[in-house]
């Protein structure tokens, strides 16, 4: 068990067991298929390893061009993947107005060879194959975790919640992205099987925008025409089971990868997966926030634990957000539970046997957010928490009343691992 910072540069800081590190599919394989420059991450894992740190390394499959706040710059997909887009849009997610997203390719092209003869799912195998095979020398010593991503921000979700752009503000409910050519054809499929041809015709059009509030939206209230209806259940299930479906792929391939690797090497790692903390508007009945990122989760259902299962099937831990929340912390009308979700996620893991892994989502650096950190991760029900990163390590921890709360922090968390 460990504690580690997710750093955007490189500093030492007593009790640290190590850092977590993003590798973007956008620079390594950045201007042609299959053509991987490592060298930029063979001198940063060289200097971690001399400084005797521990990695934790996100294989990143998203951009962050549309991240918020302070960041400046942003890494994009590889850009022979933009060159494709470019003249087919459809590679990635679209809302129900056609407005595309490209953090990350639709779920959709999975199994599709758009990619210069390859599909999405072939493309995130080779470039893992390139991984261990150009770092197995710091595979099992100096890297201890590798988190394979599986959606924008690196997490198991649709974006449906777009930040950077200015179509989704917080807390609105978000839209459902099922809108591109291969997700919509997929979804005649599903609908033929079933039955009812006319239901995959479009995806639920009384499901309000992205800045809805569940109030008022037909779809996320108990009517005839909601998620609780024949047409709600069979939609939502295909929805989320898409999502399901594409984190087993991924992880499938990643895992039979590990699996070989530390057969040969006789050595271990942990492969992570994320999920995302969407907290707004979970006490509600419907959760419509949840729903249209893809998790199928109500008050009447729990759509936690299909995603913990298919993690304990390949052997995977679950990385959470939301450590340093409590439900006050928000307005008590946007009926957010970080806490309650919490609770779930815990249940979840603890119920399929698969170790938690956890970080915050803000920015947090006073005393009561680090200790609420710190009192979440030792929580009598959290057993499961192997390890804790802090997200992200930026020039504002070397304030001195922000390093005053910080280095005390640190040292009780790892005092107590």
């Amino acid at each position: 068990m460990h504690f580690a910072l997710m750093v955007q540069g490189v500093r030492r800081l007593g009790s640290v067991h190590g850092i977590a590190v993003e590798v973007w599919w956008g620079i390594v394989e950045r201007f042609s298929p299959l053509a991987y420059d490592w060298s930029l991450y063979e001198e940063l894992f060289k200097l971690v390893s001399e400084s005797e740190l521990k990695l934790h390394v996100a294989l990143s499959f998203h951009s962050n061009m549309n991240c918020s706040s302070s960041r400046k710059g942003g890494v994009s997909l590889p850009l022979w993947i933009i060159e494709i887009g470019d003249h087919n849009k459809h590679i990635y997610y679209r809302d129900q107005n056609g407005l595309s997203n490209d953090d990350y390719l639709t779920l959709g092209v999975d199994h599709v060879p758009l990619f210069c003869g390859r599909t999405a799912i072939q493309c995130y195998e080779d470039f893992m194959l390139s991984f261990v095979k150009k770092f197995e020398s710091f595979i099992g010593s100096v890297i201890e975790e590798i988190s394979v991503g599986l959606g924008p921000s690196g997490e198991l979700r649709y974006p449906a919640h777009p930040f950077g752009d200015g179509r989704w503000n917080f807390p609105g409910i978000g839209e459902f992205q099922c809108y591109d050519k291969y997700m919509m054809d997929d979804l005649k499929m599903a609908a033929c099987k079933e039955g009812k041809p006319q239901w995959g015709e479009r995806g639920p059009q009384n499901a309000g925008g992205y800045n809805s509030l569940p109030s008022g939206v037909p779809f996320f209230e108990e009517g005839e025409e909601s998620f609780l209806s024949d047409y709600g259940c069979f939609f939502l299930e295909w929805y989320s089971g898409r999502l399901l479906h594409h984190a087993d792929d991924i992880l499938a391939k990643a895992a039979k990868i590990l699996r070989k690797y530390q057969e040969n090497k006789k050595t271990s790692i942990l492969l992570v997966a994320k999920i995302a903390g969407i907290f707004w508007w979970y006490q509600t009945v419907a959760h419509p926030a949840e729903l249209t990122a893809g998790y199928y989760n109500t008050a009447l259902r729990d759509g936690y634990d299909p995603v913990a299962s298919i993690l304990s099937r390949h052997g995977v831990a679950l990385h959470f957000s939301c450590l340093e929340m409590m439900d006050t912390d928000n307005p008590a009308s946007y009926l957010c539970s970080p806490e309650g979700l919490r609770q779930q996620i815990w249940t979840a893991s603890k119920k399929r046997i698969i170790h938690l892994i956890g970080r915050n989502t803000n920015e947090r650096f006073d005393r009561v957010g680090l200790w609420q950190i710190h009192a979440n991760c030792h929580h009598s029900q959290a057993e499961a928490v192997r390890s804790f990163t802090y997200f992200r390590m930026n020039d504002k921890i070397f304030r001195a009343e922000n390093w005053n709360n910080f280095v005390p922090f640190v040292r009780k968390m790892s005092a107590n691992w």
